[in-house]
């Protein structure tokens, strides 16, 4: 058995396999896509209130605000993209806002939304919604997703050690 190189953690085999993953996984041009995207999703859903029409429907636009800041900040603004070894979890609390999204008309503001407003708000928010959790989903498996490049070395090396 040999002894470890360095007794502090940030140089563990394990953890320099999982920050290598992270950068390659971040680099690939789909990853780029999705957090861009999702990015996206959060600035339109903190603004469609008034780029769809429905600022009026006060309680609905406050929620869509701030439903889209968070969103945003958990995947695009010092979320996920800055230091994704440690924060890819955090793209699965963006799928509960994005499914929040989803439902929020009705949840928020009950029937009583006004018939001009509630379709354009209804529809807004089940598009920005469904996207929104799709790209979500997406940074979620690009955390999980363990190819065969340094992370599938370090698992190998430690499973042959364990024998």
């Amino acid at each position: 058995m040999t002894a470890p190189a360095s007794s502090r953690i940030d140089q563990h085999p394990d953890i320099l396999a999982l920050r290598a993953h992270s950068e390659e996984t971040t680099a690939r041009p789909a990853g780029q896509a999705a957090e861009a995207l999702a990015l996206l999703c959060g600035v339109y859903l903190a603004a469609s209130p008034w780029i769809v029409g429905f600022n009026v429907v006060t309680t609905l636009a406050i929620n869509n605000l701030i439903t889209g800041i968070a969103f945003a900040c958990l995947v695009g603004v010092g979320g996920v993209g800055t230091a994704y070894e440690r924060t890819h979890s955090m793209s699965w609390a963006a799928i509960g806002l994005a499914v929040w999204t989803i439902i929020a008309p009705w949840v928020v503001y009950g029937h009583a939304v006004v018939a001009a407003f509630a379709t354009r708000a209804q529809v807004s928010n089940v598009v920005v919604g469904v996207v929104a959790c799709l790209t979500a989903l997406a940074l979620a498996a690009m955390g999980t997703v363990r190819g065969t490049g340094t992370t599938g070395g370090a698992t190998r090396r430690r499973t042959r050690s364990a024998r």
